[in-house]
C-alpha cells in the first residue's frame, strides 16, 4: 500500500471503520423488526435516514409494535434521544467546529461518533474519528435498515417467527453493556419494575414515559441528596 494511503488510516480512522460495520449491520435487525411492528419498507427507511438513533428507534417501534399511539412513540423516542443533544454541546466544545457544518454534525452525532472522537487525544484525530465513525454507521446502518426491511416483509406473519417480541429483546441488547456500574443497575431496576406496575393500567408507551420519569426522579433524588450531603 502507498505510503499516503498508509497515512490516512489513522488510529480514530480505523476505529470508526470498524464501528460503522459492528454497529451498522445491526441496523438488519431494525429493518425486520420494523416491518414486524407495522411500518411499510419505506417508513422504515425513512425513520432511520431522518432518527438515526438506533435506541430511540427500536423504542419508537416497540411502542408502535405492542398498539401504542404515533404520540406515544414519538414521546419514547424522544426521551432516548435527548442524550444526543447532550453530546452534541460537548462535541461542539471538543471539536470547534466551523458553524456551516453544525448541521450536519447534528444529525451524524450518535454514541458511537461521540465515543470515538472522545477516546482521541489529538484534536485532529478526534474530528477525524467523529466523521468517520458518523458518516460511516449512518451509510452502514441505513443500508442495512433497507435489507432488512425487504427481509422481514418478506417472511409473513412476523409471530409465526417470534419477532412480535423482538424489539423489546433487541432493545434490552442495546441497554446491557451500558448497565456497567451499581448505579445504574439500580436505577433500571427501579424503571424495569415501575414499568411493570404500570403495563396493565396504562395504554402501550405510557408505561416507557412512566420509566423515564421515575429515572428521572431518582437521579435527581441522588444528585441533590449528595450535594446536601456535601
Amino acid at each position: 500500500m502507498p505510503a499516503n494511503s498508509t497515512s490516512r488510516l489513522t488510529p480514530a480512522v480505523r476505529m470508526g471503520v470498524s464501528i460503522s460495520i459492528a454497529v451498522g449491520v445491526y441496523g438488519i435487525s431494525f429493518g425486520a423488526l420494523s416491518v414486524a411492528a407495522g411500518l411499510s419498507v419505506w417508513q422504515t427507511v425513512a425513520l432511520s435516514a431522518l432518527m438515526f438513533t438506533g435506541g430511540s428507534q427500536f423504542a419508537f417501534i416497540a411502542v408502535i409494535g405492542g398498539g401504542g399511539t404515533g404520540a406515544a412513540a414519538l414521546a419514547a423516542a424522544t426521551l432516548l434521544g435527548v442524550r444526543n443533544g447532550i453530546y452534541g454541546m460537548q462535541l461542539k466544545a471538543l471539536l470547534r467546529p466551523p458553524g456551516k457544518l453544525i448541521p450536519l454534525m447534528g444529525q451524524l452525532t450518535i454514541d458511537e461518533s461521540t465515543a470515538t472522537a472522545v477516546a482521541q487525544e489529538d484534536h485532529d484525530e478526534r474530528v477525524r474519528g467523529f466523521w468517520t465513525a458518523g458518516a460511516g454507521v449512518y451509510v452502514m446502518w441505513n443500508a442495512f435498515t433497507l435489507l432488512g426491511a425487504l427481509a422481514g416483509n418478506a417472511i409473513g406473519d412476523p409471530k409465526l417467527w417470534g419477532l412480535d417480541g423482538a424489539a423489546v429483546a433487541a432493545f434490552l441488547g442495546l441497554l446491557w453493556p451500558r448497565l456497567t456500574a451499581k448505579d445504574p443497575i439500580a436505577v433500571a431496576i427501579i424503571a424495569a419494575v415501575a414499568t411493570i406496575a404500570m403495563v396493565p393500567l396504562v395504554p402501550p408507551g405510557i408505561p416507557v414515559l412512566v420509566a423515564a420519569a421515575v429515572t428521572a426522579a431518582v437521579w435527581a433524588w441522588r444528585h441533590f441528596g449528595r450535594k446536601a450531603a456535601a
